[in-house]
């Protein structure tokens, strides 16, 4: 009835299921890394884990990282996609691995209970809830609203003294806003990564941190309130976007 006939739109929305579980059955799971192999952010990244941490990855893809983190010490991981042609191929292919944990999930609704993790870690995933926005400027209510209701998740089964780690290549000023919200109760810091060579082949990409029942700085918390206000009628229109944005994002999550 009315539900199946509202799902694919719903699932179009939120990066096409099946477009994602063809790709999974085609390539099975040959890893595949969006922003690089866990070598390139681990100096960033280490500091903010301990040895015992239950960790839990939001959209994990093909991608070897969980498995990396494992071999790298950490026995506890918990690895979540909505593709369950996805989570059966690493299911298989990581068999040999009892610590590694497999499911099929939907970010934006999270089965598990609260304070359930000590760490929760993203790595591209959060960017396909805003691959259809135009404007970076102005995002849309409806992925705002998408963005909020996952890390509502994410802060729900967060312990306290907890941290969210987001490896993205939005860049502060346009992602900072949807994590400095006070609902979530967790403090925000970012630093920037990249390849540090300056060549041409250089990009950079930022990790955020977010640390469950620290406050937000100020500055921060001020961001966050102007994600929800309507943006003034007179402002200028921002300077257009250099042509080839969208086709090096692209390439660089190797849709």
């Amino acid at each position: 009835g009315m539900e199946r006939r509202r799902a694919p739109a719903d699932s179009r929305r939120y990066g096409q299921r099946r477009f994602w579980d063809e790709r999974y059955r085609r390539e099975g799971a040959e890893p595949r890394e969006w922003l690089g192999g866990l070598s390139r952010f681990l100096p960033q990244l280490q500091p903010e884990l301990r040895p015992g941490d239950r960790i839990l990855v939001l959209g994990c893809g093909n991608s070897a990282l969980s498995h990396d983190l494992h071999q790298l010490g950490y026995p506890d991981v918990t690895s979540i996609d909505f593709s369950p042609a996805c989570i059966a191929a690493m299911r298989a292919r990581y068999a040999h691995c009892p610590g590694l944990c497999w499911a099929v999930m939907d970010i934006r609704a999270l089965a598990f209970p609260d304070a359930a993790f000590d760490v929760v870690l993203e790595k591209g995933t959060l960017d396909v809830l805003m691959v259809e926005e135009t404007d970076p400027w102005h995002v849309s209510p409806r992925a705002a609203a998408a963005m909020h209701r996952v890390l509502a998740e994410v802060s729900r089964v967060l312990r306290p003294g907890g941290c969210f780690i987001s490896i993205t290549f939005a860049q502060p000023h346009f992602r900072k806003p949807h994590y400095a919200q006070e609902a979530f109760g967790w403090s925000l810091r970012h630093v920037a990564c990249g390849d540090g060579d300056g060549g041409a082949g250089a990009f950079h990409y930022f990790l955020y941190v977010m640390r469950k029942g620290q406050p937000l700085d100020p500055a921060d918390l001020a961001l966050g309130r102007r994600l929800h206000q309507p943006p003034p009628a007179a402002a200028p229109l921002p300077p257009p976007a250099p042509p080839d944005d969208d086709e090096d994002y692209l390439l660089a999550i190797q849709l």
